[in-house]
């Protein structure tokens, strides 16, 4: 309701004005038609989206120094546990628009979070010193109360977005980043112009330098930026203390950080407690060894070696450059061909640095050779036709600026014809100053500042056009440089390591890579689990990586990521996070702190997953968050040529699984041919009260001619009765209590109507939920459920779903759809997509209504989009 009565306010003191230039829309295949646009059908400008603070702390952060901080389990981490970077999945991240939640604004945290208390906020004091006449000491409440506030958007980037792009073709000494390390949000503050003004510095003074409360190995976290640059309004550096209408949130910098529209994101201190006003660059030990982009020809051993070129400040990076990415098509979303649309819209954002503006995002289908002009939307420009306004406890200080602070959306139409045709996606950005994305990558050993093209590739599968981007964050696999990497391509030859058609292939020396010696000479000592397992703990942890043993205790002080990322790790086996996330670099100091080898049974113990579960004492619940436990396969029953129910028989006859309706379980096998360990999700259809066994039903993805088919289900498959899989959890956001109370994040909520959208195997969760509402007649809840598959035979639960719908008429409203349904079918026909929706999800003034989606990516995006034009919020729906 705030936000409505903000957004009212400022529609009164609308004004018109002329908005910097934007490109006129590109309409494809007339150049002589264009529309140029006023800006009167902009207003009014975004506000933020719908936003739920979390509710809890996750277990996986409660053992680390971050254990007072909730945070929202979408997040993708992408250096381990402790310390927090994250960014968001990109479509979600996408999908929020404009502006993004605090919940699922990226984090890069160097560090544990400091814990300040709310009572402690308005005495948070931060000084203005240095070379400065009138030293300051400013608390929060003077700054709201002695300066004037302003608000205004301000789209923040981490300098390693898209930064895994890089790790694939060579390590460099960063983790890695997708391409959603940016957000942006409304911001409220001071003007840090006017804070320094007070202080009055002196005529030598050229920078300032700002530190944070974070205490970090090597000191507190610190940077800095020129004078010159924070007293020009033009630039709009702030002091904020609000985000999106609300106080900081902790990993957001609470309760005051610095925000520097323009530049990389990190010169905006968080937890910000100094202004330093300096004659020279700051000398922080993170100003220096953070944020560069160093020549490429610099590789890991030499920058290690010469710490000049660390001092060199041309090297420092401050403003952004022009950078772009696709958005959707989303990695490996699947177009089918049949019944496809006459055109496809490409969606993505861009950005540029220092106050400039992107003035062409172009598109390409043939590999470069030819380009298309997109449509570029900036949101930022709605703003600047208010004058005077108070948003969130701030002027909206947009009016007169013709810097832009935010990134912007660009989007193209494509006939799915030239699609069909084509191998690949590019997207290329420029900004006002004619700074253009490059072809090529830059290497650096920090892997900082990566802005090639952003290239998207189309396969042809089974009727249908799978799209595939270049990488996924963190340690998930998948994406064509990993492809084209691991079947030798040179992602360096200037054509993303693949033959362009009809060409013969390049003769193409590809180096191998460097071999990094992590032991020690002369350690031969073995050690077995139990000696491991007594070092688990923070005094004195080791770990292991490849079967070697390290001591931690040394490194505790000294590690960037702080000592929480070895505890973490204490007792464990962290090969495949150590080898992804680490540069050669650090790979190479690894023999100081090699102790020994683990015996083989011990490394056939850590290979297997131990259970941990020592007490024979029965449990009445057999799954545990916690642990993995074993459970045997007791029975398969064929449902269909490719699906499957199967049984696990559980410790004894009188357990339940332990698993609240509408969460998940994960399962734990290894492959039965390359031992690999595969880890899914499942939803069983037993009921939650059944004890002693479990049903869970499974459709098996068999292999193709065209494609691999899925690894879980085909091991499933294979192995026999009797043998052990492993369960954990439960899992999952969304629990139904009863009687039309449920819980999201933990948070009660009372419905009185279900739709639940759902198609193939994704019944499953939407079966679990369905059923408990139709099992008990004194739950008034209504369900309307979508069920689309493609042929009768896919329908599964159909029995129960048709008993269900035809004992409950009141109650529940079943719809089959079919997009090869025989010539008697008398059902409906097609996909579940705008259309079907708007005739059964009817949207009703109050929020009483809950909507439950599981199918296959495609069917979700689909519905998701078509509910939220019919006004469906997010709040209201619920992904399984």
């Amino acid at each position: 309701m705030a936000l409505v009565t903000e957004q009212a306010e400022a529609t009164k003191g609308q004004k018109d004005v002329t908005l910097p230039p934007t490109p006129p829309e590109t309409i494809d295949g007339d150049d002589d038609k264009s529309s140029t646009d006023d800006g009167k059908d902009l207003l009014p400008f975004p506000l933020p989206p719908p936003s739920t603070v979390p509710a809890k702390v996750l277990d996986v952060d409660r053992p680390t120094p971050d254990s007072h901080v909730p945070r929202d389990p979408r997040l993708i981490r992408l250096t381990g546990v402790h310390p927090f970077n994250v960014e968001a999945p990109l479509t979600d991240l996408f999908n929020e628009g404009f502006l993004t939640s605090p919940e699922l604004f990226y984090v890069r945290n160097h560090g544990a979070v400091p814990l300040v208390q709310d009572e402690d906020i308005p005495n948070w004091e931060f000084t203005v010193e240095g070379m400065v006449a009138n030293p300051l000491t400013v608390t929060l409440k003077g700054l709201l109360s002695e300066y004037e506030n302003v608000t205004y958007p301000i789209t923040l980037v981490c300098a390693g977005n898209r930064r895994k792009e890089q790790n694939v073709v060579r390590k460099s000494k960063g983790f890695s980043w997708g391409p959603a390390g940016v957000s942006t949000a409304l911001f409220t503050g001071v003007v840090m112009k006017d804070v320094i003004e007070r202080a009055r510095p002196l005529r030598r003074a050229k920078y300032v330098c700002m530190e944070g409360a974070d205490k970090l190995p090597n000191g507190y976290y610190g940077t800095s930026v020129k004078l010159n640059w924070v007293m020009d309004p033009n630039r709009g550096i702030m002091l904020a203390h609000g985000m999106n209408g609300e106080m900081l949130r902790p990993d957001h910098g609470k309760p005051l950080r610095a925000v520097i529209p323009g530049q990389i994101g990190g010169r905006s201190v968080k937890w910000l407690k100094k202004l330093i006003v300096t004659a020279e660059p700051s000398d922080n030990w993170y100003h220096i060894y953070d944020n560069r982009v160093l020549p490429t020809m610099v590789d890991p051993d030499e920058s290690a070696r010469n710490p000049a070129w660390w001092t060199d400040d041309r090297y420092a990076i401050y403003d952004l450059s022009p950078n772009s990415a696709i958005a959707f098509p989303a990695h490996n979303e699947k177009l089918p061909l049949q019944d496809a649309p006459e055109k496809y819209t490409v969606r993505g954002y861009a950005y540029s640095g220092g106050g400039r503006r992107i003035t062409r995002a172009e598109v390409s289908i043939d590999k470069g050779k030819t380009w298309r002009l997109s449509n570029i939307e900036y949101p930022e420009d709605r703003y600047r036709a208010y004058e005077d306004r108070q948003l969130f406890g701030g002027r909206l200080d947009m009016d007169w600026r013709e810097a832009s602070f935010c990134w912007c959306f660009w989007s193209l139409d494509i006939s799915i014809e030239e699609l069909q045709g084509a191998n690949d996606i590019l997207i290329r950005a420029m900004d006002e100053s004619m700074n253009i994305q490059p072809r090529d990558m830059y290497w650096s050993v920090l892997g900082m500042m990566n802005n090639p093209w952003f290239r998207v590739v189309i396969h042809k599968e089974d009727g249908a056009l799978r799209f595939e981007h270049p990488t996924q964050p963190a340690l998930m696999p998948g994406g064509w440089m990993e492809r084209v990497k691991k079947a030798g391509g040179n992602l360096t030859n200037g054509f993303w390591g693949e033959r362009t058609g009809g060409e013969e292939a390049e003769a193409i020396e590809v180096e191998e890579p460097k071999e990094i010696k992590m032991t020690k000479d002369g350690v031969d000592k073995e050690i077995s689990i139990d000696e491991l397992r007594k070092h688990d703990k923070g005094d004195s942890p080791w770990f292991v990586v490849n079967g070697e043993v390290y001591d931690g205790t040394a490194f505790l002080k000294e590690h960037p990521g702080g000592a929480q990322s070895i505890v973490s790790a204490a007792g464990l086996d962290t090969s495949d996070e150590f080898m992804a996330i680490h540069s050669e670099t650090a790979k190479a100091m690894m023999p100081s702190y090699h102790i020994g080898s683990l015996d083989e049974a011990s490394r056939k113990i850590l290979a297997e997953g131990e259970p941990t579960n020592e007490s024979t004492e029965p449990r009445p619940e057999f799954l545990d968050s916690r642990t993995w436990n074993k459970t045997l396969l007791h029975q398969k029953t064929s449902v269909s040529w490719d699906t499957r129910i199967f049984t696990f028989k559980l410790d004894h006859d009188d357990q339940k699984l332990g698993l609240p309706t509408g969460q998940h379980l994960m399962i734990r096998l290894r492959d039965p041919v390359t031992r690999e360990a595969i880890i899914r999700s499942y939803t069983p259809i037993s009921q939650t009260t059944k004890k002693g066994y479990c049903d869970v039903l499974v459709k098996v993805y068999l292999d193709s001619k065209e494609r691999a088919g899925g690894k879980m289900t085909k091991a499933l498959d294979a192995i026999p009765t009797g043998h052990f899989v492993e369960f954990k959890g439960p899992i999952g956001k969304f629990e139904y209590i009863g009687r039309g109370l449920c819980a999201v994040n933990g948070v009660e909520r009372k419905v009185k109507r279900f739709i639940m959208i759902c198609g193939g195997s994704g019944i499953t969760p939407i079966f679990q939920v369905l059923r408990a509402v139709m099992q008990d007649k004194e739950d008034p809840t209504t369900c309307v459920v979508l069920d689309g598959n493609r042929l009768v035979e896919d329908i599964l639960c159909k029995e129960d779903l048709d008993t269900f719908a035809r004992d409950n008429i009141d109650r529940c409203k079943l719809l089959y759809t079919l997009t090869q349904g025989p010539e008697d079918w008398q059902g409906l026909r097609g996909r579940i997509a705008g259309p079907l929706l708007k005739e059964h999800c009817i949207k009703g003034t109050e929020s009483d209504t809950m909507v439950l989606l599981c199918g296959p990516e495609a069917l979700e995006k689909s519905a998701h989009k078509a509910l939220n034009e019919q006004g469906w919020p997010d709040s209201d729906l619920l992904f399984f």
